[in-house]
Formats: C-alpha cells, structure tokens, sequence
C-alpha cells in the first residue's frame, strides 16, 4: 500500500488518538474502581437523642428587702422591723431557722435632681438586706412563694423573684440519658444502612452536645445548653453525634 505524506500524517494522528482514548478509558475505569472501594469503605453519621422527666429536688429563694425614709437611721430601723417580719413568715410556714440566710444591710441616699442635675439635697434613705431561703422541699417553697402577698399586704416591701428549682441528681442521669441517646444513634444508623443493603460497622468517632433541661415537654433549645430554673417539674435531654463503618 502506498501513502502519500498527508496520508502518513493522518494515519498517525488516527492511531494516536485512539491510543490516547485508549489510555483515557483505562484511566477513567480506574477511578471509577477507585470510588466504588471508597465508597464501600464509607461511614455514615446520626444523630441520636434521649430525654426523661424530672423532678426539681432543691430550691434557692432570694427575697430582697428594700425601705426608705427620711433618715438613715430610720431606713435601717425599718428594715430590721422587715426582715423580722419575713422570717416569722417563713418559719411559721414550715422553713426552719438553718435554711435562712440573712445577708448584711445596705443603704444608700436618694439625691433630688432637677432638669437632670443634682441639687445636693438628700430626699430620703434606703436600706437594703437579701434574704435567701436554701431547702429541699421544694414544694413548700413554691406555697409560700405563691402566698407571700398575705406579707405583702401588711407593708412589708419584699421583692419576690420567685425560687430557683435545681436538679441535683442531674450528673446522674446525664450519663444513662448518653448511654440511651447512643443506643438511639446506632439503631437508626442501622436503620438506614440495610435499607440500601449495607451493613453497620464498628463506632468510629462520638461527640456529644450540649444538656438541655427545660420546662415540661418544652422544645426550648441553646447551642451552649439549657437550664430552666422556674418549675419544678422539667425534661432533660441529651443528644450526640455518632459515626459507624459500614460495609
């Protein structure tokens, strides 16, 4: 067979392509090889939850106390004669005397001001004194924090915040709610896994988030965690990031 120049040229260009698109097949078989291992090596992350009621087992009541008058002598008469008046209140109630704590008195002046400046004139006297109640009945202190108006109404000036209602057993259940939460993680993993007909391997990493107690059945929810302090009854959950071999 006989070729012309342009002939040889074509010819070689032809078998060079192919053999370019021969190695490119090759190539591009490979990888896809390469991917299907990886794939069949991957790990597949859940999130897993658990959460249980509880019950508030200690409370920390602050009541403040604040009186005013004409002399400062006055105001702290006045605020002792207050002071005496709630704790009867609370040891009438039922709160006995190791469970107050009476903090010191403060006082200050009240300056008078007009147009936004001061005059030097002192208008009268206040006196200041924290009361905190620290007990385990957590019920009883929930009737006198809802009662205390009968205080009030005799002229004793008492600022109620309402109690602060702690879990102390919360390190506890922590740990078993974990314990839930990654039995939680691992089913579901499983769940999906064979639904595409793999297999669940062995735990490759965990990281845990943030405890979340809050009120009552509530959604409440913070990325650094949450405490409710306002009731008694409250839910405590847990949630985890969990990552399994499969195969």
């Amino acid at each position: 067979m006989n070729f012309e120049a342009s002939d040889r040229i074509k010819f070689a260009s032809a078998v060079l392509a192919a053999a370019i698109l021969s190695s490119g097949l090759t190539l591009g078989l490979y990888k896809v090889g390469g991917g299907l291992a990886a794939r069949a090596g991957n790990a597949i992350t859940v999130t897993g939850t658990a959460s249980e009621s509880a019950k508030a087992d200690n409370a920390v009541w602050n009541l403040n106390l604040n009186e005013s008058q004409s002399s400062l002598a006055a105001s702290v008469k006045k605020i002792d004669t207050s002071a005496d008046a709630l704790k009867k209140y609370l040891l009438t109630g039922g709160i006995t005397a190791d469970q107050i704590e009476l903090g010191p008195v403060n006082s200050n002046a009240v300056m008078e001001y007009i147009n936004g400046n001061p005059t030097g004139r002192i208008l009268a006297y206040q006196a200041y004194r924290t009361l905190t109640v620290r007990t385990k009945d957590v019920e009883l202190v929930a009737k006198l924090s809802n009662e205390i108006g009968t205080l009030l109404a005799t002229g004793v000036n008492v600022g109620n915040y309402g109690p602060s209602y702690y879990l102390s057993t919360l390190d506890k259940m922590r740990a078993k709610l974990l314990a839930s939460a990654m039995q939680d993680a691992k089913a579901r993993a499983k769940a999906i896994t064979e639904a595409v007909g793999g297999q669940v391997g062995p735990l490759l990493s965990v990281s845990t988030g943030p405890t979340q107690v809050t009120t009552k059945d509530s959604l409440d929810r913070s990325a650094g965690g949450f405490y409710d302090l306002s009731t008694i009854d409250k839910t405590v959950n847990v949630t985890l990031s969990a990552s399994f071999k499969t195969s």
